[in-house]
């Protein structure tokens, strides 16, 4: 594994001194705090694509599309793994290794090492800034935020090496979405921008951010266990509106994928339970979004309402979204689509909890 590691490593800093380059060049004659918060608006953007493509990859059943890691077939590319894929696309045309496939699958390894460069970047320039005294946030928080991202590479690599194990796979979404938390939060901390709500509304912050990832939760389990086409039609499901679960096979994470802890395939009961949770969370999900984005709407501080338009485009957005996914038939681009608002909604809560917390709340 050395040889194909390190190799990975050599590419991920060649690939990260593209992005890296440029943050220097635009903000040369800018103090290095400027410079810092461009890299890390930087790093969340490319972190927001790597969620966005971990999620196709999953969704093309690509995720072992090289079944060894953190190479493919022991090489740094698909093209050096040639004769290895076409045995197994040749044995298998219609399985989990093809050309196509292996090909997604290293170009995801590819963004994620690159942005685990750049964490590392924006650590090692944080405690500098620090110990000179010019630092606008706490070095702590991007050291943090290179342990997850190093935590985030370990679930990568379970997630292949356990062959899609389903809790692996949905806490290695958990985790690009906590970057994302993290990221997020150290950009409007090198920032001067507040935003003055009143105690209520934080308090309901708090409310939609927990029910947010209770949501986000089961929507990865929804996917990592192909439970969307469980149900085929809404509001109802199977013709019924409450259609036969079991609830003792759906939310067991102690299990191989596609099959319970006893080893017997996960029957359509235990996938429609699977369904039908984030179906209901999705209902109460809409409802404290939107009374949420009411509220911020009726705060003294006006800055508040673009905010309380970007929540209810969110709502929006996730319903067509997970609807088009129900009805028909979990087509690829709204299947990405819903991640990508599940992945906004994430950012818009992190931004608006930093802001709030930075400023002292309206009486």
């Amino acid at each position: 594994m050395s040889g194909p590691l390190s190799q990975m490593i050599l590419l991920a800093v060649c690939l990260a001194a593209a992005p890296l380059a440029w943050v220097w060049l635009s903000k040369r004659h800018q103090p290095p705090a400027a410079r810092l918060r461009a890299l890390t608006l930087l790093t969340l953007f490319l972190t927001f694509d790597l969620v966005a493509f971990g999620s196709f990859t999953r969704l093309t059943d690509s995720g072992l599309g090289c079944p060894d890691w953190p190479g493919c077939y022991g090489s740094l590319s698909p093209l050096g793994a040639a004769e290895e894929i076409h045995a197994a696309q040749t044995s298998m045309p219609h399985g989990p290794v093809t050309h196509s496939k292996a090909w997604i699958e290293m170009v995801h390894r590819y963004l994620a090492s690159m942005v685990g460069v750049l964490i590392t970047v924006m650590m090692v320039f944080s405690w500098v800034l620090a110990r000179r005294g010019q630092a606008k946030q706490s070095p702590w928080w991007p050291t943090v935020t290179w342990l997850a991202v190093c935590i985030q590479g370990a679930f990568g690599a379970f997630t292949v090496t356990l062959k899609l194990y389903p809790a692996v796979v949905t806490l290695h979404l958990l985790g690009g979405l906590t970057l994302l938390v993290l990221l997020s939060v150290q950009a409007e901390l090198q920032s001067d921008r507040r935003l003055r709500l009143t105690r209520p509304v934080r308090a309901g912050l708090l409310l939609v951010a927990v029910l947010s990832v209770l949501q986000i939760t089961t929507g990865g389990w929804v996917s990592t266990n192909y439970a969307v086409l469980a149900c085929t039609e809404f509001p109802l499901c199977q013709g019924s509106v409450w259609p036969d679960m079991d609830f003792s096979q759906a939310f067991n994470p102690l299990r191989e994928l596609g099959r319970t802890p006893e080893g017997t395939y996960l029957s359509l009961p235990g996938l429609t339970a699977i369904h039908m949770v984030h179906r209901w969370g999705a209902a109460i999900m809409v409802c404290a979004l939107l009374g949420f984005a009411a509220a911020l709407w009726r705060q003294p501080d006006s800055a508040s309402r673009p905010w309380a338009w970007a929540l209810v485009g969110v709502v929006a957005w996730q319903a067509v979204s997970g609807w088009t996914n129900v009805v028909m038939g979990w087509p690829l681009l709204a299947a990405l689509a819903h991640t990508m608002g599940a992945a906004a909604l994430v950012i818009i809560l992190s931004v608006l909890w930093c802001r709030s917390r930075c400023a002292q709340p309206v009486a």
